[in-house]
Order: structure tokens, then C-alpha cells, then sequence
């Protein structure tokens, strides 16, 4: 890749994470990717995922809930990206219907905002929801039929804020629960470096109102492509809802 490219590359990552960071609306061409379809790497083992994913056929899922609550960015002096959110689809299929909140650092100082995302489409971040480290936030993603989801955040003190978006092709073949490296996208994606997040508990988790494990499952360990754990999911609690991912490595 050329110098100039590479250049005009950085730039533009840079507006585009400024911009969402500082809760700027509408949908912008983002270079910034939250949710990119899990990149598998064999069994349980993900290059920008850790959490739990339940999945099955076309069609099997047409509801995901669950929360979180908002981890604190613990920065250096470097740039990182981490993302917790709901969504469906992305595990065997190649759109996610998705919405969450981020913990970022820019040159060593923690940047939070909420978003949401209809994979392949650009992201969105979310005008006027705050999102402040400690609180709980409950995200819901729902189809409506037809190609239509209805996304809804909530928490922290804001107005729960509800969107109503169309994608074609949802295969609705899986339902996640996630901690997310993002990826920087300009034809491929590339994963980026993972913020130190500690650990993210997160609570309530159903699909179509039953708990994780009445499906099948995958508990997804985040790993670098030569398998150095980034972040790791415990186990679920006896409800089946609730479990905790833990940062290990950027």
C-alpha cells in the first residue's frame, strides 16, 4: 500500500473515532467498525469477539436482551478501541444487527459513547446519551419481520433511546452477548488494538426470552492470530444469564 494511502487511511480513522467519541448524530461512512461478523479461528476462539454467542438455523432467533455494566478505560499512551454490545447474527452469517456502548482511548485519555450498527452498514453513534463508567446499560435488538429491527438502549440516567432500521438478508441464525475489539475497515478489516478494559459483567441475557445455554452455545475467547489470549469469558451463572468477560491483553 502506498505512503499516501496509508496516510489518508490514519486520517480518516482519526476524524471518524473523534467524531463518534464526541457523540456527533447521523450516519457517517466510518472507517471504524464495531461489528464486523465474528472472525473465527477454530472452536470458541475469536480474533475480535469474546463473549457468548447462541445459534442455530435461519430463523431461529427474533430477539436478544441484555446488560452491562459500562467498564473504565485504564489508558497508556497509545489509541484503543473496546466495544460491549446485543445483537443478532454475526456468528454464521455474514450482517449484525447490533447496539451498544464504547470504552476508547485517544492518546491516553478514556472517550465513551453509545452507538448503533446494521453490519455492513456504517455505524451511528448515539446524540445526547451519556455513558459513564459504573452504570448499567440494557440493550435490546428485535425483528420485526420483513427485514425491519427495532434497536433499543437504555440506562445511566438517559432516555432510552429506540431505532427503527431495515437490512436486507438478516439470516437471524444467532443471538450475542459481546466484548469487541473493533476493526478499522477500507476494503478488508483489520482488528485493532484492544483497550484495557478490565472486566464487563453482563446480566439478563435472552434470546426469544430464554437464557444463553437453551440454546446452543459457543463461550468466545478472544485471541490474537497466534493464539495469546486478549480477553476471556467466564462461565455462565446457574440462571444461564449472566457471566463476566475479563481483559488479558491489548
Amino acid at each position: 500500500m502506498k505512503v499516501a494511502r496509508l496516510v489518508a487511511i490514519f486520517l480518516l480513522t482519526s476524524a471518524a473515532a473523534a467524531s463518534l467519541a464526541a457523540g456527533s448524530s447521523g450516519s457517517t461512512k466510518a472507517v471504524l467498525k464495531h461489528g464486523p461478523p465474528a472472525f473465527l479461528v477454530g472452536h470458541s476462539a475469536s480474533l475480535n469477539w469474546s463473549g457468548f454467542s447462541s445459534y442455530g438455523s435461519n430463523g431461529s432467533f427474533t430477539d436478544v436482551r441484555g446488560s452491562w455494566t459500562q467498564p473504565t478505560a485504564t489508558c497508556t499512551n497509545k489509541t484503543s478501541y473496546s466495544s460491549f454490545w446485543v445483537g443478532l447474527d454475526g456468528y454464521n452469517s455474514n450482517s449484525v444487527e447490533q447496539l451498544g456502548t464504547e470504552a476508547d482511548c485517544s492518546h491516553g485519555r478514556p472517550q465513551y459513547y453509545a452507538w448503533w450498527e446494521m453490519y455492513p452498514n456504517p455505524s451511528n453513534s448515539i446524540r445526547g446519551f451519556t455513558v459513564t463508567p459504573g452504570q448499567t446499560y440494557t440493550a435490546e435488538v428485535k425483528s420485526n419481520g420483513g427485514g425491519s429491527f427495532t434497536l433499543t438502549l437504555s440506562g445511566g440516567g438517559n432516555t432510552p433511546y429506540s431505532v427503527t432500521q431495515a437490512i436486507p438478508g438478516a439470516s437471524l441464525s444467532s443471538a450475542e452477548w459481546i466484548a469487541e475489539a473493533p476493526s478499522m475497515c477500507a476494503g478488508s478489516c483489520r482488528v485493532l488494538p484492544l483497550t484495557n478494559f478490565g472486566t464487563v459483567n453482563f446480566s439478563g441475557s435472552s434470546a426469544n426470552g430464554k437464557a444463553i445455554n437453551a440454546w446452543t452455545f459457543d463461550p468466545l475467547t478472544m485471541v490474537t492470530s497466534g493464539g495469546q489470549t486478549k480477553a476471556a469469558p467466564s462461565g455462565l451463572d446457574s440462571s444461564g444469564t449472566a457471566f463476566s468477560v475479563t481483559w488479558a491483553h491489548g
